[in-house]
């Protein structure tokens, strides 16, 4: 397949899936106008989400539940993981599109200390996580009322402690040692144990096993494609997934759905240049500050 080719496709059935949902919800004019900030929310958010394969809930919870507390729009917490999943359908979507495309046209290891990617294991560990975090996550969106926002700050809590070892790890251990070349058996299988309740949470908040599935790749110190690949490719289909739930349960904005989705689209398509731009070391570092800063953020808000 010639490079590019599945993105120009996915690209193709994603516009006519936003041509779908305008026709279909027939969006309020008078909120749009209110809400026209959201296109660039969704650029941002997306760049941030796909260059670190950590999945858009990383970044649409924290804004959402900001702008909640600041009185600019008033979504609940299951509003919210709808309107985030909604959004990362575009974005998780592109960012997945063009990690694969890289995945099926790879270059030299541009140094000694980077590594390529075997596709039998990005699709391996793709298929072994989703095996196992869909059906949790279709579970527990029809389980009964959860403290979404206990489960948030919990979450967010476990997470700043692995964003901290994720710097520390990529300037210490993995600094100066060679990317690992294949996946090996042992970090399968903690993938597969991460899987169930990363499928859980993200049922709940719109994000989990995607910022699972990278950060444990990242500080096993795999490559890039194949943490951040395989991240998307599994948020992407989690929320594509989650979105029949949220759909049927009315529990979707579509208003903030279609302005943020094209942004999130573009911004999917722009973060695997930038990641590259930014190389391995930085990019785990700012992966690690932005889980570190953002969760803190969440759970200060949440307790002050």
């Amino acid at each position: 397949m010639p490079p590019g080719r599945i993105v120009v496709c996915g690209g193709v059935v994603l516009a006519a899936l936003w041509c779908a949902i305008w026709v279909a919800t027939a969006p309020d004019p008078a909120l749009m106008r209110q809400l026209a900030f959201l296109p660039g929310v969704g650029v941002i958010g997306a760049i941030i989400a796909n260059t670190s394969g950590t999945g858009g809930g990383v970044v649409f919870v924290p804004v959402f539940n900001g702008l909640r507390e600041h009185g600019v729009m008033a979504l609940d917490p299951l509003q919210i993981t709808a309107a985030s999943m909604g959004i990362q359908c575009f974005g998780m979507t592109m960012g997945a599109l063009r990690w694969t495309d890289r995945l099926m046209h790879q270059a030299p290891p541009p140094d000694a200390l980077h590594s390529g990617v075997r596709p039998r294991d990005y699709a391996l560990a793709a298929v072994a996580v989703l095996a196992i975090s869909l059906p949790a996550m279709l579970a527990v969106q029809r389980m009964g009322p959860i403290d979404n926002q206990a489960i948030l700050v919990t979450y967010k809590a476990f997470s700043i402690p692995l964003g901290l070892a994720l710097i520390a790890a990529t300037w210490t251990v993995n600094r100066n040692v060679r990317e690992r070349e294949r996946l090996e058996p042992v970090d399968l299988a903690v993938l597969m144990l991460l899987a169930a309740p990363g499928g859980a949470i993200t049922a709940l908040l719109s994000v989990g096993i995607g910022e699972l599935v990278a950060l444990y790749l990242f500080i096993r110190h795999y490559p890039v494609l194949l943490s951040t690949g395989v991240a998307c490719v599994v948020s992407s289909v989690s929320v594509l997934s989650g979105m029949v739930w949220h759909t049927q349960a009315g529990t979707v904005q579509w208003e903030v759905v279609l302005l943020a989705g094209p942004g999130a689209a573009l911004g999917g398509f722009l973060a695997r240049s930038i990641a590259h731009w930014l190389g391995a070391r930085r990019l785990k570092t700012l992966d690690g500050l932005w889980i570190v800063l953002s969760a803190s953020y969440l759970v200060w808000l949440n307790w002050r």
